[in-house]
């Protein structure tokens, strides 16, 4: 990979469904070049899939996280199926791997109820990432198109107008409001392990302060090196990034961690990246049923 396969992996980790002839404008190159690097990467399989990432909150679901040592899939799976449904399950180097639960219970007792539960794998860490404050007034005509679109996040709208028997005008108008949720990402899964030339990493800071003017410090820093847009909560900032080598990468950390309310830093290296939809499927499912209108959920 060189640094336009980079720049194109970029855009599209940011917005899938940006089209190859708007990447070419702002890369400088034509539209076919670009579509042509994209068959490439899937090809190589750097691109697995295009994918939509929908933030547990937004369909009313809480988030666990657990960091656990250990890079055993299908037992960290069995024993985390125990407390809520897997979000995302993310190995890294060093033996630990990241996980996401989506909680629709108490969470305070899940938390329990998984330190009690997860005696076969060691948890190095469970903690509930305090609210975002993603908010949602989802209607049945969202749900039923954002679910088109997790079959196929790069769809044209005439294809999600024939396959679900609507206006092109009422697809548009959902996906603008779709892209304007900052719970909902229409991004890509891609494989870190194929990505020659280049260490995409993540880091998870813990701010203690000002996290408007942090981010604000952060982007003026080291946007150059950003992968993806950073992921915000209301006490953390995750960058995800890049660099050429490992003594850069160190050199970002330890940069980062400088940075006026950072309270801490942590680095992850991931190996592999799994998203998983089933609770995606179970709250549209579920929403349905219900005599409701809207889906309204906010949180403070």
């Amino acid at each position: 990979m060189d640094n336009l396969d980079i720049k194109i992996l970029s855009r599209l980790l940011n917005n899938c469904r940006e089209s190859d002839r708007q990447i070419g404008i702002e890369l400088g190159m034509s539209g076919g070049a670009v579509r042509a690097r994209i068959r490439k990467m899937i090809e190589k399989k750097i691109i697995e899939e295009f994918f939509v990432k929908v933030e547990p909150p937004v369909l009313g679901y809480g988030v666990l996280y657990f960091v656990v040592s250990g890079e055993n899939i299908t037992e960290i799976l069995e024993q985390a199926s125990l407390v809520g449904e897997p979000y995302f399950v993310v190995p890294c180097v060093g033996g630990i791997t990241v996980c996401g639960i989506s909680i629709k219970e108490d969470i305070n007792q899940k938390i329990e109820l998984a330190k009690k539960l997860m005696k076969d794998v060691r948890v190095l860490s469970i903690f509930e990432a305090e609210n975002p404050g993603f908010s949602s007034n989802l209607t049945k005509t969202d749900l039923e198109i954002l679910e088109e679109l997790i079959r196929d996040p790069r769809q044209r709208i005439e294809q999600i107008a024939r396959n679900t028997k609507m206006s092109t005008k009422t697809i548009t108008r959902c996906i603008e409001k779709l892209h304007e949720n900052e719970g909902i990402q229409f991004t890509l899964v891609y494989d870190p392990r194929k990505i020659e030339n280049f260490i995409p990493h993540a880091i998870l800071t813990w701010i203690e302060g000002d996290l408007k003017g942090t981010l604000e410090s952060l982007n003026d820093s080291f946007s150059d090196s950003y992968l993806q847009i950073p992921f915000i909560a209301k006490n953390q900032i995750v960058l995800f990034m890049y660099s050429d080598n490992i003594f850069k990468m160190d050199e970002l950390t330890q940069k980062i961690r400088n940075i006026k309310n950072i309270k801490s830093v942590d680095l992850f290296i991931p190996k592999k990246m799994s998203f998983y939809i089933k609770w995606i499927e179970k709250a549209i499912n579920d929403f349905k049923k219900s005599p409701k209108l809207h889906l309204t959920y906010q949180t403070n």
